[in-house]
């Protein structure tokens, strides 16, 4: 992220300002194909800065001050959030894999301790920024690729095979499974998924096993592709405030702009060298930044969890090992259920299964499955969080 003082200032849209940036125009199709696009630089004037809360508002047709407040721009929600739902069903046609893996939403007091633990609620005013920034990055990448320029592309490979496999093996304890994995294509892998939208515990389980099972994306400057979303052209460019490849690509669309594209072999190569050497660095430091940021979601739940001992939640089995059952709570939160704590009988693991299964009583444990249990331990230092099963 670029310091505050220029993210936040000169680089921040505001009402009723001029800023300075690369604009990209596209006529697309009622049925989601771009027709023709205009890439250059230009002047935009924020008319208003919107919230997804109240773009929500509107499109629910709820909460009279907002509907007030928005009411000369309702129209134009109305037609973005078509268009959205147009790009969208196009996209999910095509084969584009959608997870349900709700991210965690902390609320802090004033001292930054946690308050509150909840799953990111995600809407249709999420769902229209979404879109167009998908759109977006795909016809930028498109368009620089067959200008052969020195590009950073976003890219998604496809998953192993031996991954796919122990994937399968899982999926079709929970009736289903993944069609056609020596030759494999994202739709099959949705589908799946799909199938368990009626159900949502297993539906969430299920999203995340697949996430675990994908390839991490990162940068390059070959385009290989993108597998979860299928798109044979992707990039990073709708945010050159927030991340160093998508201000780079916009160093090089103006360089393209300002030499009416035809740039000269030494600025072409000295682009190209820094494509190379800014994608690695840059794939290299968001695995960082992502462990970071998962490091600092389990402390928080630790801390936050450190404050409930006792207390007793739902959520479902997200995972079974033979040393104990992880639960997923509605919050988020995942602690892990010892087996030592299971003392009712002798529970016996099943790998193929993924499933703790009593050899007297035959009490199943196998992921999907709604419990309730009661926070028992907690380790800040470790980020651990021990549960024990309520049983009803």
């Amino acid at each position: 992220m670029l310091p505050i003082s220029i993210s936040n200032g000169i680089c921040s849209l505001s009402e009723n300002e001029d800023r300075l940036t690369l604009s990209i125009d596209m006529i697309i199709s009622e049925k989601g194909e771009v027709i023709s696009s205009n890439i250059y630089k230009s002047i935009i004037n924020s008319k208003k800065r919107m919230t997804y809360h109240k773009v929500e508002c509107v499109l629910d047709n709820k909460d009279e001050k907002v509907l007030k407040e928005y009411s000369k721009f309702k129209k134009d929600i109305f037609l973005m959030y078509e268009l959205a739902e147009i790009l969208k069903n196009k996209r999910n046609k095509n084969g584009s894999i959608n997870l349900n893996v709700p991210e965690t939403f902390f609320e802090l007091n004033d001292k930054g301790e946690v308050t509150n633990v909840m799953p990111y609620e995600i809407g249709k005013s999420n769902s229209i920024i979404e879109e167009f920034m998908l759109i977006a990055n795909e016809t930028i990448a498109k368009t620089f690729f067959k200008l052969d320029a020195p590009f950073i592309y976003r890219i998604h490979e496809t998953p192993e095979l031996e991954k796919l496999r122990e994937l399968n093996i899982l999926l079709k304890n929970l009736g289903t499974s993944i069609k056609g994995i020596n030759n494999i294509h994202p739709k099959s892998i949705d589908t799946a998924i799909q199938s368990f939208k009626e159900d949502i515990n297993k539906y969430t389980v299920v999203s995340k096993m697949v996430l675990k099972t994908l390839k991490l994306a990162k940068y390059s400057d070959v385009c290989l592709g993108h597998f979860g979303l299928n798109f044979k052209y992707y990039c990073h460019f709708t945010s050159p405030i927030r991340r160093y490849p998508d201000l780079f690509i916009h160093r090089v669309i103006s360089k393209y702009i300002e030499d009416d594209y035809n740039l000269e072999i030494k600025a072409y190569e000295k682009l190209k060298n820094k494509a190379h050497k800014y994608a690695i660095i840059s794939s290299d430091a968001e695995k960082i930044s992502t462990e970071t940021e998962r490091d600092f979601d389990d402390l928080y739940m630790a801390r936050y969890m450190n404050n409930h001992l006792g207390d007793e939640y739902e959520g479902i089995i997200s995972s079974v090992t033979s040393f104990g059952i992880y639960v997923k709570l509605d919050n988020t939160v995942e602690g892990l259920v010892s087996l030592m704590t299971l003392e009712d009988d002798y529970y016996v693991y099943y790998e193929k299964e993924m499933a703790l299964i009593g050899e007297r009583t035959k009490k199943r444990y196998d992921v999907g499955k709604r419990v309730k249990v009661v926070v028992q331990r907690v380790n800040i230092e470790q980020r651990q969080i021990d549960f024990a099963f309520v049983e009803d």
